[in-house]
């Protein structure tokens, strides 16, 4: 795979989410499990491993940490900020808070977790509307100048805000879910990203499984998987959307590769500024994802792809009410 540039760094155009070793999806893998899927990775070349201080309200920056301090100096470290867990009486809840304080304290917090002195992309998880981006920015610009972290990144911000960030300090990458069924990004973002030089890491390439075309009842999703509150994985709309999958299967099969490598390799398609940024549980979902960077698909797929699969043929809204009220990305009309 020919790597692709966020700011200073080269890294590998399929990287890896972390999330899903230790959040959102149902009971995390075993420990054990999770290490040797990031053991793999870094055998397979990977170079960047992306994380955050909310996902298992910090057991994944400590277990990606824990792995791979050893290959520190071979890896670009990734992790965000701004939206973490916070201990209450009835117990630890997910918190907004893009205060210059919370900001400084969710650093410091990751770097003891990673085991790290630095990190290399840090993100601005969730930008909180009470605080101006600009001062969110102007205290994540502090942690760069006091080498705590290398380069800046936002996520599921809108083009103008992202330009607003880039003007208190450079922003080299956005962070945004991206894929056949989630084209926001084609709003504005993606273009802003191109224009200021940032990159757009694009997570959730295979729609949250969809794509992958494995997961056909979505009644057999764990109580606590997140998906069951994303109005297109409800019930009545996921049937409607099934059935894009025969069609979409067959186009793979033209094409030579699986379905989740088809639904990557259209992400990087997109411009040579897209980073596509799948997570996985299991080896061979690894293996098979990373296998998309080999992948290149003819302008006939890709045209028959756009027609199938998008905003005006998918049924549901990307989140619920309440979980868009958090995000800044924009809405088609």
């Amino acid at each position: 795979m020919k790597p692709r540039r966020i700011g200073p760094f080269e890294v590998t155009p399929v990287s890896l989410g972390c999330m899903n070793l230790s959040h959102a999806y149902g009971a995390p893998p075993p420990p054990q499990a999770a290490e040797a899927l990031l053991h793999r990775a870094l055998d397979l070349g990977v170079t960047m491993f992306d994380t955050a201080a909310l996902y298992g309200f910090g057991a994944n920056e400590t277990l990606v940490g824990r792995v791979l301090k050893a290959h520190r100096s071979r890896i670009t470290l990734a992790s965000k900020g701004g939206m973490a867990g916070v201990s209450f009486a009835d117990g630890v809840k997910r918190v907004i808070d893009g205060s210059p304080e919370a900001i400084r304290r969710n650093c410091e917090d990751s770097l003891k977790r990673l085991g790290t002195e630095v990190i290399d992309l840090y993100y601005l998880h969730r930008w909180d509307k009470r605080v101006p981006i600009e001062d969110s920015v102007g205290a994540m610009a502090e942690l760069v100048r006091e080498g705590k972290v290398r380069a800046l990144g936002l996520s599921e911000v809108s083009a103008a805000t992202l330009r607003r960030a880039h003007a208190v300090h450079p922003i080299v990458a956005v962070q945004s879910e991206y894929s056949l069924w989630s084209r926001n990004v084609e709003i504005g973002v993606l273009q802003a990203c191109r224009d200021i030089g940032a990159a757009l890491v694009a997570f959730s390439p295979t729609a949250r499984a969809f794509l992958t075309g494995a997961l056909r009842d979505v009644s057999t999703l764990d109580a606590k998987d997140i998906r069951r509150g994303m109005p297109r994985f409800y019930p009545e709309n996921y049937a409607r959307n099934l059935q894009l999958l025969d069609g979409y299967a067959q186009i793979a099969r033209d094409a030579g590769c699986s379905p989740a490598q088809m639904a990557i390799a259209w992400v990087l398609s997109r411009g040579e500024h897209v980073i596509a940024l799948p997570g996985t549980t299991s080896l061979a979902h690894l293996e098979e994802n990373l296998g998309a960077g080999s992948v290149t698909l003819d302008i006939d797929v890709l045209q028959r792809l756009d027609a199938l699969i998008n905003r005006r043929t998918v049924v549901g809204a990307r989140y619920n009410p309440a979980t868009q009220t958090e995000i800044d990305t924009e809405e088609f009309t």
